[in-house]
C-alpha cells in the first residue's frame, strides 16, 4: 500500500491519544502532514497541549500540531471531562512537550495543504467536525484535493451522550451536516462498530506489559477512562473509538460496511445530532457515505499492541505532567 498523506483532526481525549500513538508508530503507512486540534472532549487549550504531549512522548516532535476552533459553529460548547478527566488524559503521568504549537490556525493549515498538495489528502477526524466544516465553508474548492475523510462519529443505534446522539456529532451537529453534505468521499465509523472493540482486562494487561513506557501510559489512561466508558455500558472494558479510524486506514480488511444515505439531525431538540442512515435508499445514487458495521476486535488489538511495542518514547526522567 502506498504511503497516505494524512492529516489527523482530533480532540485528545484518551481514545484520541491512543489513535495518535498508532499513527505515529506507523511511518511506513502515513506521511503525517500535521495534527489539528479542536474543542471537544476538553477545551481547545487542553486538546492542542495534549496532542503535543503525545507527539513528544512518541519522539515525533517533527509532526506539527495546530490549534483550531475553540467552540462549535452554532450551539453552546459541550465537553466530556467526566469521561476523560479534567486534563483530558487523566490516569497516567507523561512529560510536558518541548516543541511549540504552530502559529497558523488549523483551518488555514487545512486550506493551504489542500491547495498546495500534489497528492490527494486523507483526513482522519476523531472529534467534532468544526475545523473541517469551517475550511469547507471558507474554501469549498479544497474538496477536490481531499481523497477521503474517515470519521469516528454517530450511531446507528443508541448514542452515548443522549439516547439519540454520539458525542462527536452532538458536540457540533451543524458542522457535521456541512461535512456530510459537501460531496466528499466519506467513511463513518459509528459507536455500533467501536463498541465491538473492547479493551478487556487481558488486552489491557498486554498493553501494560509492552517494553516501551508508551504501553503503561496507554494502559493507565484506559483504566481511568474505562471506569466510565466501559462500565457505563455494561462492557468488559473501555471501547476504543478513535483508534478504529487509524486501524481502518491501515488494514481496512479488519472492518466491513456498506454505502448508505446519511443525514444529520440539526432541528429537533430531542434528537439533535442524530445520524440518520438509510442502507436502502429509494435511489441507490443517493448513498453519500460508507458506514462501517463490523470490526475484527482480535485483529485490531493485535495491530495496536504490535505497533505500540516498537514505538520509542521519551525518557522517564524528563519533567512529566498529568495536565497543563
Amino acid at each position: 500500500m502506498a504511503k497516505q498523506s494524512l492529516i489527523i483532526d482530533c480532540d485528545p481525549g484518551v481514545d484520541d491519544a491512543i489513535a495518535l500513538l498508532l499513527a505515529l508508530a506507523s511511518p511506513d503507512e502515513f506521511d503525517l502532514l500535521g495534527i489539528t486540534t479542536v474543542a471537544g472532549n476538553v477545551p481547545l487549550a487542553l486538546t492542542q497541549y495534549n496532542a503535543r504531549r503525545i507527539t513528544h512522548l512518541a519522539q515525533r516532535p517533527e509532526v506539527p500540531v495546530y490549534g483550531g476552533c475553540p467552540r462549535p459553529l452554532l450551539r453552546s460548547p459541550v465537553t466530556a471531562e467526566h469521561v476523560h478527566g479534567q486534563t483530558g488524559l487523566d490516569g497516567a503521568v507523561i512529560p510536558d512537550p518541548t516543541h511549540p504549537l504552530q502559529p497558523q490556525h488549523a483551518v488555514a493549515f487545512f486550506i493551504d495543504q489542500c491547495r498546495a498538495t500534489q497528492a490527494p489528502i486523507t483526513l482522519a477526524t476523531l472529534g467534532p467536525l468544526t475545523n473541517l466544516a469551517v475550511a469547507l465553508i471558507q474554501a469549498p474548492d479544497i474538496a477536490q484535493a481531499i481523497d477521503r475523510v474517515v470519521a469516528m462519529g454517530g450511531a446507528l443505534g443508541r448514542g452515548n451522550v443522549t439516547p439519540s446522539a454520539e458525542f462527536n456529532i452532538y458536540a457540533d451537529p451543524h458542522a457535521a451536516r456541512v461535512v456530510v453534505e459537501a460531496g466528499l468521499n466519506l467513511t463513518l465509523i459509528p459507536l455500533d462498530v467501536t463498541h465491538q472493540v473492547i479493551t478487556t482486562p487481558e488486552r489491557l494487561a498486554a498493553l501494560e506489559e509492552l517494553g516501551s513506557p508508551v504501553g503503561p501510559a496507554a494502559a493507565g489512561w484506559l483504566r481511568h477512562y474505562g471506569q466510565r466508558e466501559g462500565e457505563g455500558y455494561g462492557l468488559a472494558g473501555a471501547p476504543l473509538h478513535d483508534p478504529c479510524v487509524i486501524a481502518y486506514l491501515m488494514q481496512p480488511n479488519l472492518f466491513s460496511g456498506r454505502p448508505m444515505y446519511l443525514a444529520i439531525e440539526t432541528d429537533s431538540p430531542l434528537c439533535l445530532g442524530r445520524t440518520v442512515a438509510d442502507p436502502h435508499p429509494a435511489d441507490p445514487t443517493l448513498a453519500n457515505a460508507t458506514i462501517l458495521e463490523t470490526a475484527d476486535a482480535p485483529g485490531f488489538y493485535a495491530l495496536l499492541t504490535e505497533r505500540l511495542a516498537h514505538l520509542p518514547s521519551v525518557s522517564s526522567g524528563e519533567r512529566a505532567s498529568s495536565g497543563s
